[in-house]
Parts: C-alpha cells; sequence; structure tokens
C-alpha cells in the first residue's frame, strides 16, 4: 500500500504504507486511511513529528554497531531521512494555512 500526503502549498507526497503510517502516529493521528489535518492543527502535529523522530534517531543512534558479516547488507535509509518531503510538506501547509489530507 502508498499512502499520499496532498495540500494546496506543496506537491503530493507518495510514501510507503508502514512508514506513512508510522509518521501519522508520530503526529499524534490514529493512523486510518484516508484522513486529514485541519490547518489550525498542522503546527501542533509538525512539532509532534519532529520531537518523536528526535526521540527515535536517539533510540537509534544507542544500539550496539553491526557486525561486520551484516556490512554487505543494504544500507538502511533513517525514518528522519524519509519523513524529510513530508516535514517540508507540513512546513508548507502551515506557512499558507492549508488542510493536509492523505489518502491510499
Amino acid at each position: 500500500m502508498l499512502i499520499t500526503f496532498r495540500c494546496k502549498a506543496y506537491a503530493n507526497v507518495t510514501m510507503f504504507g508502514d512508514i506513512g503510517l508510522a509518521l501519522l502516529k508520530m503526529m499524534g493521528h490514529s493512523g486510518s486511511v484516508p484522513g486529514a489535518i485541519r490547518a489550525e492543527d498542522v503546527a501542533e502535529a509538525l512539532s509532534q513529528l519532529k520531537a518523536e523522530l528526535e526521540l527515535a534517531a536517539k533510540a537509534q543512534a544507542e544500539q550496539p554497531n553491526a557486525d561486520e558479516n551484516d556490512a554487505e547488507l543494504e544500507p538502511v535509509i533513517s525514518l528522519s531521512t524519509r519523513a524529510q518531503p513530508l516535514i517540508e510538506l507540513l512546513s508548507s501547509a502551515l506557512k499558507k494555512q492549508c488542510d493536509v489530507m492523505w489518502d491510499s
């Protein structure tokens, strides 16, 4: 499943469903698809998302380093990196005071 985030102030952002759902939950939403954030609630959602991503990054940094055998595996893309397009969308929505919607 893919989740597409939309607002009038920014291009659509499409993410894999598991990542999109995790980010929605970090913003304080139930993770239901479709859904929306009203313009007046975007600031709080953005703030919560950034705070949760910071906590996740700290937890990731505290994990022990991978074994040398794991070096052959593909690199892991952090949730913070994957969240950047959504953060930009939310920031634009905040500046332009528009609603944010998502669907699959």
